[in-house]
This record gives structure tokens, C-alpha cells and sequence, in this order.
């Protein structure tokens, strides 16, 4: 067994090489929203600290220059791991055999859009709910750019509190330059934060830990009622917005089955509040009856047992029109491929815009 400086330098230098590649996927606003973060995570500065924009311009220079190199080496490949004979960058199994008794955790994988994903971080907690294993990561040792809260592969569920506590203390950063995000700011008032926001941050991180797992879970039942078709279709997929669709089709669905219907039950406001802060982008666009649902649940009373049944029915009935939406989105795949999916996602987004069908 290596030194963990040793061993971190390893997974570190992989996390680089798979950031060189694909760091060119995100738009500029959010690549420099986690260069900053990825700044901060290098040079462990608190969270209610702003870096010096000079200073992180100089470090975004010199990370780009260390990419370019990276990519630019004719042998590049993901270094095996410095543990006995060596073991393979993707060969979690084996890893974690090794690491279990120091407490540590390794994870590698593909994300979004097939980026590999490494990680090398402490072992806080684990549970075994619903047939799955689930870890729950602290202070990571080696990660990359953009990297996810959780996933799930096989049988285990991986959070990363790491990277959620540094995400969560950047939506509260939001409050604070825009008081009118009602959403976020309900769910700031909730919790609330006070002026030891990164007590807070603790205390909220451990509380949306079980947001994050109740999502994984829900990714699991989808997994079991879509079949493993699902998966051989999203790696068909070449075209970004029909993986976006796609994507977001399944969380929706995950969160209508699992997450809002385990909230609402616990009667968790502000975690409700947040999750419905964070109905952005794609899966915003698709589901404004979830939008709606909720602003009834809002302006109802705090102890409206009525609003929250109104809005648990809202939730049901999503439920099924994401699990049909699932289906239908399998059945173009299985008739014309790729092109199928493109063709129903482009269909789905024009009729969430109030546009005309393209084509």
C-alpha cells in the first residue's frame, strides 16, 4: 500500500488527463464557475472566502497549459494505480479491496456524455437501503473538474458530501446576490443559516445527503423498470441535447418515484423548497406542472396537510408521464436509432417552448 500522497498523485494525474479532454464540453459560464471552485478545493480555502480573481486567472493559465501537455503526449492513457503489482484505473472492485482498511474510497467511471471520472476521497458513512450499498464520502484526495454529487453503478451508491457542501455554499452565495430567487432563498430561511455559514453548511450538506441518496434509489427503480436497454441507448447517443432529454426524462422520473414523494411524506420544507429551487434547465423546461404544484404548496399554510396531498398528487401523476416518456423515448430508439431519439427529444423540447414541431 502506497503513501496516500503517492497514491492521490496517481488518481489526481488522471482526474487531469480526463479533464483535458472533456473540460471543453462545458459552456464558458460554467467552466469558470468550476474552475473557481476547483481553485478553492486545490487550495482548500474556506467556502465563505472569494478568491482573488487575478490570482485564479493565473492558476486557470497554468492548469490549461498542464491539459495541453497532458493531451499532447502521444502515449496518453490513464496511469494504473501505484497499489501492489499495480491495478487498473478503472478496476474499482480491486481498488477498493486494498483502501477499505485505511478508510478511503476510489471511484472511476463514466459520466455525463462519457467523461471518465475519478476520485479519491475518505470514507464518512456507510448503509445498505434497498439492496444497495451506499457510500458516503468526505475530504476528497484527488477529483476532477466537474465533478457529480453521486452515482450509482451496480449495486453501490457513491455521495460525494465533498462536492455537495462546495456546491450547496455556491447556492447560498445566490441568496445573497439575488434575494428575488424565492425558491432558494424559502429554503435558506428554513434552514436557517444565520451568520455561521459554514456550520450551516454543515448541517445542510448532512440533510441533502439524503436528498441526493433518495434520488440514486429512485435512479435504481428506473433502472429496474426501464431495463438495461436504457443504458445501450444513452451510449448510442451522440448528440448532447438528446442525452440532456434523456437524462433529465429519467431524474424526473426518479424524483417523482423516490425523492418529492419521501420529502413531502417527512414533511422536509426545505428541502422541498430547494429541490424545486433547482428545477433548472432541461428538467425545468419539461416540467412545468411540477412548477405549478409546487407554487400551490407554497402559498398554502405551513401545516396545510391539503396543500401537500394536492402536491403529492401532482407528483403521482408526473410519475407516470415520465415512465411513459421513458418508454416512448426506448420505443424511438429501438425503431430508428440515434436519430429516433434525436428526432422525439427535439419533438419534446420544440412542445415545452410552445414552438412547432421541427421538420
Amino acid at each position: 500500500m502506497p503513501g496516500i500522497e503517492e497514491l492521490a498523485a496517481a488518481v489526481q494525474r488522471n482526474c487531469d488527463l480526463a479533464d483535458a479532454v472533456h473540460a471543453q464540453d462545458l459552456s464558458m459560464c460554467i467552466y469558470l464557475l468550476q474552475m473557481r471552485e476547483f481553485f478553492r478545493w486545490e487550495r482548500d480555502l474556506p467556502l465563505d472566502r472569494m478568491p482573488d480573481r487575478a490570482e485564479v486567472g493565473d492558476w486557470i493559465a497554468t492548469r490549461e497549459a498542464h491539459w495541453q501537455s497532458l493531451a499532447g503526449q502521444a502515449d496518453a492513457r490513464f496511469d494504473a494505480l501505484p497499489i501492489g503489482g499495480g491495478v487498473d484505473a478503472f478496476d474499482e472492485a480491486a481498488a477498493n479491496a486494498r483502501l477499505a482498511a485505511h478508510g478511503l474510497v476510489y471511484a472511476a467511471g463514466l459520466a455525463s456524455y462519457r467523461r471518465p471520472e475519478f476520485v479519491l476521497a475518505e470514507r464518512i458513512e456507510s448503509q445498505t437501503r434497498e439492496g444497495a450499498s451506499i457510500v458516503v464520502t468526505g475530504r476528497e484526495h484527488a477529483r476532477g473538474l466537474n465533478p457529480p454529487m453521486a452515482a450509482t453503478r451496480g449495486d453501490q451508491v457513491l455521495v460525494r458530501r465533498d462536492v455537495l457542501r462546495r456546491w450547496l455554499g455556491t447556492r447560498l452565495e445566490l441568496t445573497r446576490q439575488r434575494p428575488s430567487a424565492e425558491g432558494l432563498c424559502a429554503a435558506a430561511d428554513a434552514w436557517q443559516v444565520g451568520d455561521d455559514r459554514e456550520a450551516a453548511l454543515d448541517r445542510i450538506a448532512a440533510a441533502e445527503t439524503e436528498t441526493l441518496i433518495l434520488h440514486e434509489l429512485g435512479e435504481r427503480r428506473a433502472a429496474v423498470q426501464l431495463g438495461p436497454q436504457w443504458e445501450s441507448m444513452l451510449g448510442s447517443l451522440d448528440d448532447q441535447r438528446s442525452e440532456r432529454v434523456a437524462r433529465a426524462i429519467r431524474d424526473l422520473f426518479a424524483d417523482c418515484d423516490s425523492t418529492l414523494p419521501a420529502l413531502l411524506e417527512r414533511n422536509e420544507r426545505a428541502s422541498i423548497h430547494f429541490w424545486f429551487a433547482n428545477l433548472e434547465g432541461m428538467r425545468g423546461l419539461l416540467a412545468p406542472e411540477l412548477r405549478a404544484g409546487y407554487l400551490r404548496w407554497r402559498g398554502a399554510a405551513a401545516d396545510s396537510a391539503g396543500a401537500a396531498a394536492v402536491l403529492a398528487d401532482v407528483v403521482q401523476a408526473q410519475r407516470a408521464h415520465w415512465l411513459a416518456q421513458a418508454h416512448a423515448l426506448l420505443t424511438a430508439w429501438r425503431e430508428a436509432a440515434a436519430p429516433g431519439v434525436m428526432a422525439f427529444s427535439a419533438a419534446l423540447v420544440a412542445a415545452a417552448r410552445g414552438e412547432s414541431p421541427p421538420g
